[in-house]
């Protein structure tokens, strides 16, 4: 069976705390956050850009966080502010945060990873 794997990577820029930390994590501050995407697939699918089935995830749909959060996105904001209260602003949780959103957008088979990078040697990797 034929297997097709995309890979996206985008940056985006935000503040946030993370609360109750005791240490300068819990005071604001800032990252540019690096996202990494790999969506797997044996089908090819059609999105909302392109009605063909051609693609196993539209490269616009993965990279939604990257937009300005007044478009929707995480770019420019305070963390804390935009996200739900059940995800606290860990590299962990956004990262959940991002795959849980990003898959609501896509075809039920295709398979998702979400890598988050607060810094060039800090990241974590979110899939189920």
């Amino acid at each position: 069976m034929p297997e097709w794997k995309l890979v996206t990577e985008f940056t985006f820029d935000s503040a946030h705390y993370i609360k109750d930390y005791d240490g300068p994590c819990g005071r604001m501050h800032g990252h540019t956050y690096k996202v990494r995407m790999e969506a797997k697939s044996s089908q090819l699918h059609s999105s909302e850009f392109c009605p063909h089935p051609v693609m196993v995830a539209d490269f616009r749909t993965l990279r939604w966080a990257k937009q300005d959060v007044t478009k929707g996105g995480l770019d420019h904001c305070v963390l804390n502010e935009v996200l739900p209260p059940e995800y606290e602003t860990t590299a962990e949780m956004i990262a959940k945060y991002i795959y849980d959103r990003t898959k609501q957008q896509l075809p039920p088979n295709v398979e998702l990873k979400v890598r988050v990078s607060e810094t060039a040697n800090s990241w974590v990797e979110y899939h189920e």
